[in-house]
């Protein structure tokens, strides 16, 4: 029975890197996974690519969601990279993937954003997804980080601005709760 999963994390738990060794699994027993991701992500055209230099050619959920049922069938799994730029409606169509096609659905995005504000498609997953884990990461403390933090170039917390922001190490950090509330960056951040 294929299943709807959501791994969420915040930025540096390895998600994309995750998505890609499970492309690589796939391809490794020799089924076809087809990785996707949002046109919103524009960082690398037509590539996802994780910060420790894993990548691999993809398509995007926007022509996902326009292909033929027959088309979808020709794959054994899709994975999602930056699942939580989705729209509703696209979340709606990985339903269908799992439930009409039976075919398993496997999506990795960030929870909140650097307000700690949910992103739409990261909503409708924790609501309809059938199994949600957690990517761990780390604060600079060493205490469990889930709060995407973005900064400027003076090392300052920034609080206010688009919810999307594309960025990686040059512009965000995970931390703890309690050292984003504090606005605390740490001793230093590495780039």
């Amino acid at each position: 029975m294929a299943k709807l999963y959501f791994r969420h994390g915040a930025m540096g738990s390895s998600k994309t890197a995750n998505a890609l060794m499970v492309v690589y699994n796939y391809y490794e027993r020799g089924k076809n996974a087809l990785l996707v991701k949002p046109q919103l992500d524009t960082r690398d055209e037509g590539v996802v690519r994780s910060r420790i230099g894993l990548e691999q050619k993809c398509r995007y959920v926007e022509e996902l969601v326009q292909m033929e049922d027959r088309e979808i069938q020709e794959y054994d799994c899709v994975v999602v990279d930056e699942a939580q730029f989705c729209k509703k409606s696209d979340i709606e169509f990985f339903e269908h993937i799992v439930d009409d096609l039976n075919i398993p659905v496997i999506c990795y995005g960030l929870r909140t954003d650097f307000r700690r504000e949910p992103f739409e498609g990261s909503i409708w997953l924790l609501a309809w997804a059938d199994v949600i884990e957690e990517l761990k990461t780390v604060c600079w403390c060493g205490d469990g980080a889930s709060c995407n933090t973005r900064f400027n170039e003076k090392g300052e917390i920034i609080r206010e601005g688009a919810q999307v922001f594309l960025g990686a190490n040059d512009d965000y950090v995970a931390l703890c709760r309690r050292h984003y509330k504090a606005g605390n960056l740490g001793p230093q951040i590495r780039k």
